[in-house]
């Protein structure tokens, strides 16, 4: 155990740590803090390196180099210890399908080592803002995959942790679903849980208004909150598309072409309109449409990878729903087994 381990009233703490699958770097030298009652974003395409970050805070992958600091402890050296004191739900459905609803969540809540009336009563206090009391008789096995989606996520903070770690915790489920999960997160966060919630749909960040950190093929290349963030990356403008080639306008602001669209770059768009339109001049007849730019989280992603966000993953309204599986995910909750 190292003398000095990660920790400074963080709840999570990460110095350079680095994960490699032989030539393949998963993560590079990544730094990275969540504090009591914050909400961070995790944020990445496909294959950044969201999942092995959540693993080895979890203590289901140990990293290469490194240090890992769950409230001061070392998830590597001291699993269980670590364990009790976090939630993950990550992004496999996680139930036993035979269980009852309350005996899954009553399951995990033991592991934590609530018993008894304790038990019983933070089962209720769960199930009720996630829309379970209904549920709680019924078999996983009935459940849809929305439904099942929350009570894998109720199973992960059954037992009040100080950190929950949700890996894509609204894949594949409906609106109200999603609504349901955000109020439990926020929630949480109100009473001083610290939230690490990795995501493919920005708008569910936006709308928590917390911090973010962007990985981008294991390294972190952008962390603060959002209002940092969108300050400092997010450029406001005016779109325009043209039927043709757009043309250069004389105008003193910065223009950038792709495709049909013309994108003029300028703090205050809805100002700059009518200077815009001025300027078009015989091109205005091949416009077809405008529209103003704000500052936004997906204008941030894009600005600092060069990529929209919405490649990476379908939003949770147009994904499918999961369906039931046969054996629990052993990442769930706070399962006391050596990792992996």
């Amino acid at each position: 155990m190292p003398t000095e381990l990660p920790g400074g009233g963080h709840a999570l703490t990460l110095r350079g740590v680095t994960k490699r699958y032989g030539t393949l770097t998963a993560l590079d030298d990544v730094d990275m803090t969540i504090a009591p009652g914050e909400i961070v974003g995790l944020l990445g395409h496909n294959g950044a390196g969201k999942t092995t970050l959540m693993s080895i805070v979890a203590g289901l992958l140990r990293p290469d180099a490194g240090q890992v600091g769950v409230l001061g402890r070392d998830p590597a050296r001291q699993p269980h210890e670590a364990r009790r004191l976090l939630g993950l739900a990550p992004q496999e459905l996680g139930l036993y399908p035979p269980l009852t609803v309350r005996q899954n969540l009553l399951f995990f809540a033991e592991l934590a080592g609530l018993r008894g009336a304790a038990a019983d009563r933070r089962v209720e206090e769960v199930a009720e803002p996630l829309g379970l009391t209904g549920l709680l008789g019924r078999r996983a096995a009935r459940l849809s995959g929305g439904e099942q989606r929350r009570v894998h996520t109720g199973m992960a903070l059954v037992h009040r942790p100080p950190l929950l770690l949700l890996d894509e915790p609204t894949a594949g489920v409906d609106v109200q679903t999603r609504e349901q999960l955000l109020a439990m997160v926020r929630a949480m966060a109100a009473e001083g849980t610290a939230v690490c919630y990795s995501t493919h749909y920005l708008p569910e960040v936006e709308a928590m208004d917390g911090s973010v950190a962007v990985l981008s093929e294991g390294r972190m290349i952008a962390n603060g909150t959002l209002k940092e963030l969108v300050g400092r990356y997010g450029d406001s403008g005016i779109d325009l598309t043209f039927s043709g080639v757009p043309p250069e306008l004389p105008l003193p602001w910065p223009q950038v072409r792709d495709g049909g669209v013309l994108r003029v770059t300028v703090e205050q768009p809805h100002l700059a309109v009518p200077q815009v339109m001025a300027a078009l001049g015989d091109a205005a007849g091949a416009l077809v449409n405008l529209r103003l730019v704000q500052p936004s989280l997906d204008r941030v992603f894009l600005r600092i990878t060069g990529r929209g966000y919405d490649e990476s993953a379908e939003t949770p309204e147009t994904t499918g729903t999961a369906a039931a599986v046969t054996e629990p995910a052993r990442t769930v909750g706070v399962a006391e087994e050596e990792p992996v």
